[in-house]
């Protein structure tokens, strides 16, 4: 007698429901898994209530957790099928690969995931596909089409030894190997060293009565006939480190092949589907899909779902196949259900061939603290992880929803990016939040690294952030960490961040960092006042900062900068801008201050074009210009003195960007004119060179805009009511802005708005 060798396809239903019936006829008195043996203690949570997969085990390495590996195990792996076999029967069960000591010593920081394939190593040679091989040999130019034929689609009554099909194709593997050795997979022959050292042991203990389950390809190599001696060689001196283990979530998505899993699979919603059904896969499956569209509001019927399972059927008989397979399913349902369109059969495949199925682990599976508490909280707020993206809006002025902001704040401060912000479809008032959730099995590890902060939300992040702040090297990532902190709440942290923000304001003296700096501080504050949270520190550094801009933006302007070193100043006055009228509500005389720099910026002849354009832009839309002194500034800078690429500049900062010049020269036929009589007269050389910035400044425009745009223009002087009228408007349009009708709409605005009630367009 000798033992029963069980070669499998990892995820794969037919081993799975082979290997049931295989272990149901042997009745072994013990089995061996392909995993690692740091993995025993924890197999007895398998039978818990509280596991369902599909889960993984999570070896790490105990001084660095970013140093792990999972083994993915869902409910059709041949592997899990085992597992539960065993518990009921009563008989030990045992991974038998390579120790994730050994595995993991050998691997950096990120390095994939090790499945016992050994999807994170590398090597020279050229890997062979086993099932591409076997496929290919058998005439198939698709591996799953031929799986599914072969083992898939076998009917269960027709082969009377359960153990016949494990026999050939381990005859089939043992073929490859003689033709391939090791297949391009170098660190498979230690593996498979260590595997016959356990079973070695097993001998001893159980004689030959016990079955091993293990990948197909590994089978040759457990029956080669090697001394115990050569195989200790194999396996001498291999470095170690200490791993923790455990038990964490898994997703469907994350076993397909797609998701760069190299034993995953490419349909494993699909797979669950025909391991879960014991008769009539194709009609079930179909049916699956009718629901599906139904919930999209596609209009399905019973006689669609009747119609393509006929279709079905029919491509399989035409193609010689014993049962329709997910290629004959899905172009049933592209023609029948989906009129031949692939929009809705690419929903089917997201949805319902990969699937978001998301495992859960028993509460008693060892985590760091760090993780205990996460989930508790995840429980008190009502946040349960999901597989798939979801939107979550909050409204900060409720405590729930608050907290869930504080939460997710808090995480994504410590690396663990299970919320990410996102644009608000409604109010755009700081007390709303859009997040986009979606739980990642990797975020299991990144909480396991989180957990040297501490072994709380809070107390690891505010660690976390004053270890930031005191490693930080530049002004910018000191302020946008207080930002973080006001919104995750952090406030024991905050006096170590403005320490940090206070000193490297004090010794920096670019003008660019400080710019860049100042709209997180004014940030900050908003959302501050917002969240109740104390930031009169964080005021008095910005105020510093944005006088100490005031000082220094004007030599920086006129310092002979290149196109891109204005560009990027630009982008930092605008930013400034935008500061300065967060923070002129504490200090009135620091928006005068400002505008005057705006001012000497606009009318500098050496300060670059792109910065003068927009100086001026502001001003005017501030207010601060009249409409007389931005005409005299446009007919300066677009005059035949100036350089065609400074004017060209001097117009994408004045009318360029998302700021709504486009409409502002429909309404402006003065402005219109200028820039209509200066590219007219622009030399032909130079226009070949200022062209590619006049389409970078009106290709900003909205389609609408543009076209009236080109009627005017094509109008020519004098074509509109308003260039025959000084002082007039263009036709719909009033010269001035009518107090009464703009009163008329400001309660509206604020209600919109959601800010306090009050009155008057002065007011707004």
């Amino acid at each position: 007698m000798s033992p029963v060798l069980l070669g499998v396809r990892h995820h794969g239903p037919g081993s799975a429901r082979a290997v049931r019936a295989a272990l149901d006829a042997a009745r072994p008195a013990a089995v061996l898994i392909e995993g690692p043996p740091e993995g025993d203690a924890l197999l007895g949570l398998a039978a818990d209530p509280g596991m369902r997969p599909p889960v993984a085990l999570l070896a790490h390495a105990a001084d660095d957790p970013g140093r792990a590996a999972f083994w993915p195990l869902a409910g059709f792996s041949p592997e899990w099928i085992a597992i539960r076999w065993a518990q009921e029967a009563g008989v030990p069960v045992r991974f038998m690969d390579l120790p994730a000591a050994h595995s993991l010593a050998g691997q950096g920081k990120g390095e994939g995931e090790g499945e016992g394939e050994g999807e994170g190593e590398e090597s020279d040679s050229v890997r062979v596909d086993p099932l591409a091989v076997l496929a290919e040999t058998a005439g198939y130019d698709d591996p799953e089409g031929w799986w599914e034929d072969v083992v898939e689609h076998r009917g269960t009554g027709a082969v009377r030894d359960p153990l016949a099909a494990f026999e050939a194709l381990g005859e089939a593997m043992g073929a490859l190997r003689e033709a391939y050795g090791d297949g391009g997979h170098a660190r498979d022959l230690v593996r498979e060293a260590y595997m016959r050292q356990r079973m070695r042991a097993a001998r001893r203990e159980f004689g030959d009565a016990y079955a091993v389950v293990c990948g197909a390809w590994h089978v040759p190599a457990l029956r080669a006939k090697t001394t115990a001696a050569a195989d200790k060689a194999l396996l001498t001196a291999l470095p170690k480190v200490k791993v923790e283990t455990t038990w964490v979530p898994w997703t469907h998505r994350r076993l397909a092949r797609a998701g760069g899993y190299g034993a995953g699979i490419t349909s494993p919603g699909w797979y669950a589907h025909l391991f879960a059904s014991r008769d009539r896969p194709v009609e079930r499956w179909l049916t699956k899909v009718a629901g599906l569209l139904r919930e999209e509001d596609r209009q399905v019927s019973s006689a669609h779902v009747i119609e393509a399972v006929r279709l079905a059927e029919t491509l399989a008989a035409m193609r010689g196949r014993p049962l329709p397979g997910l290629g004959e399913t899905l172009e049933a349902v592209r023609a029948v259900m989906c009129d031949g369109s692939d929009v809705p059969l690419a929903l089917i495949e997201d949805r319902l061939v990969v699937g978001d199925v998301l495992g859960e682990v028993p509460d008693a599976a060892p985590v760091v603290p760090l993780q205990r508490d996460l989930t508790r909280r995840q429980r008190s707020l009502r946040l349960k992880p999901e597989a798939q993206d979801r939107e979550l809006e909050l409204d900060l002025r409720k405590e729930t929803d608050a907290a869930k902001s504080l939460l997710l704040h808090r995480l994504r401060l410590l690396g663990i990016d299970w919320g990410i912000p996102a644009a608000s479809r409604g109010s755009t008032g700081t007390f709303r939040e859009t997040w986009r959730l979606r739980w990642e099995p990797e975020l299991s590890v990144r909480v396991a690294e989180a957990g040297i902060w501490g072994t709380t939300v809070l107390a690891a992040a505010t660690a976390k952030a004053e270890a930031d702040a005191a490693g930080a090297e530049e002004l910018g990532e000191v302020t946008a960490l207080a930002e973080r902190c006001l919104l995750a709440g952090l406030s024991e942290a905050l006096p170590a961040v403005l320490r940090a923000l206070a000193d490297r304001a004090a010794l920096d003296t670019d003008v660019a960092r400080l710019a860049k700096a100042l709209p997180a501080l004014a940030r900050s504050l908003r959302y501050g006042d917002v969240r109740g949270t104390d930031a009169e520190a964080l005021g008095t550094v910005a105020a510093g900062l944005a006088e100490r801009i005031c000082v220094a933006l004007p030599p920086a302007c006129a310092a002979g900068l290149d196109a891109d070193a204005a560009a990027e100043l630009r982008g930092h006055v605008d930013g400034v801008h935008g500061a300065v009228g967060l923070l002129a509500d504490a200090d009135e005389g620091l928006r005068e201050r400002w505008s005057a720099v705006l001012r000497t910026l606009a009318g500098r002849d050496t300060v670059p074009g792109l910065i003068r354009g927009r100086a001026a832009r502001l001003l005017l839309d501030d207010g601060r210009l009249p409409a007389g002194e931005t005409a005299r500034l446009m007919g300066l800078a677009l005059s035949p003195a100036a350089g065609p690429a400074d004017a060209a500049g001097w117009i994408e900062g004045f009318a360029g960007g998302s700021s709504g010049g486009g409409t502002l020269l429909v309404h402006d036929d003065r402005l219109l004119g200028l820039i209509d009589s200066w590219l007219t007269g622009v030399p032909e050389r130079a226009f070949t060179d200022v062209l590619p910035l006049l389409r970078r400044t009106f290709a900003t425009y909205e389609p609408g805009v543009k076209r009236t745009l080109g009627e005017l223009v094509r109008r020519g002087p004098g074509g509109s009511a308003a260039q025959s009228r000084p002082g007039s408007a263009a036709e719909g349009f009033a010269p001035d802005l009518d107090p009464d009708r703009a009163d008329a709409v400001v309660p509206v605005v604020r209600m919109l708005l959601a800010g306090p009630p009050a009155g008057g367009a002065a007011a707004a």
